[in-house]
């Protein structure tokens, strides 16, 4: 645990007076804001399913990835998450037939709540955050 004021592990942010030339800058509370938003959009799921947990994330990352340096980091990685996702639910769906597909969708839908929660919230501080069990189809 980290006490206020001072970066995390993995933090985006460098210490005041220590950024080397050519360092990433601590992010904009507008950068975190729409980075938080990157993740939380695969929570229109909900609202346009099937394919609303890749659209949302993605349709904030192609408006705000050449303006905001951070939220280009953040959206690959929460459309390379949805998308990873969206291909275990696949190979779920096929081994529904030999039955492990059933808990395979429960655990990859529970997964995708937690982890896209996580990861706002890491964004939120600033911070890189670095889904587990992704393939890297933009990077």
């Amino acid at each position: 645990m980290t006490t206020q004021g001072t970066p995390g592990p993995g933090s985006y942010q460098q210490p005041p007076g220590q950024t080397p030339p050519g360092a990433p800058v601590a992010p904009t509370k507008d950068e975190t804001n729409w980075a938080v938003f990157c993740h939380l959009a695969a929570f229109a799921f909900f609202v346009v399913p099937p394919f609303g947990h890749v659209l949302g994330p993605l349709v904030i990352w192609l408006v705000k990835k050449d303006q905001l340096p951070f939220v280009d980091l953040h959206g690959k990685e929460a459309v390379n998450f949805q998308i990873s996702m969206t291909i275990y639910a696949i190979v779920s769906v096929f081994l529904v037939i030999v039955l492990i597909g059933i808990p395979l969708l429960a655990a990859i839908f529970v997964a995708d709540f937690v982890l896209a929660v996580i990861a706002a919230m890491a964004a939120s501080r600033g911070e890189k955050y670095k889904y587990p069990f992704t393939i890297a189809f933009i990077k």
